[in-house]
């Protein structure tokens, strides 16, 4: 609630201090963007704790969800680099950020896929 709150304020000062100093409303956006991603360090830890946890009384090796967690983490940065520049009037840029995203993303997921691909192999055959 308190980061809602606090980026709903930078988005509103950024309004604000927009028609006068573009530049500045684009640095508070990416200033509150920062300062949200920092607060939010110790309950992503204590889900990362929660999910390796998870996958050590599931049985599972932690390396077979690593991909999926880059994965998210790709998504995440991704989310917020294209905010930033639709903000900054570079959508062309925010397209580039998205489909660099995505290339990311597959090649982050390959060791997951390639796993697949084995249990798949295996079990045909």
């Amino acid at each position: 609630m308190q980061i809602t709150l606090a980026c709903v304020v930078a988005a509103l000062l950024a309004v604000v201090v927009r028609k006068g100093a573009p530049e500045a409303a684009l640095l508070l956006g990416l200033a509150a963007a920062v300062a949200a991603l920092l607060a939010l360090t110790g309950s992503l830890r204590e889900l990362m704790n929660f999910f390796t946890e998870l996958t050590a009384r599931a049985g599972v090796a932690n390396e077979i969800f690593l991909p999926l967690y880059k994965t998210v983490g790709i998504a995440l940065v991704v989310k917020i680099g294209t905010g930033l520049c639709k903000d900054a009037g570079a959508a062309a840029l925010a397209s580039a950020v998205e489909i660099a995203g995505a290339v990311c993303a597959l090649l982050a997921a390959l060791p997951l896929l390639e796993k697949a691909l084995d249990v798949l192999l295996e079990l045909m055959g």
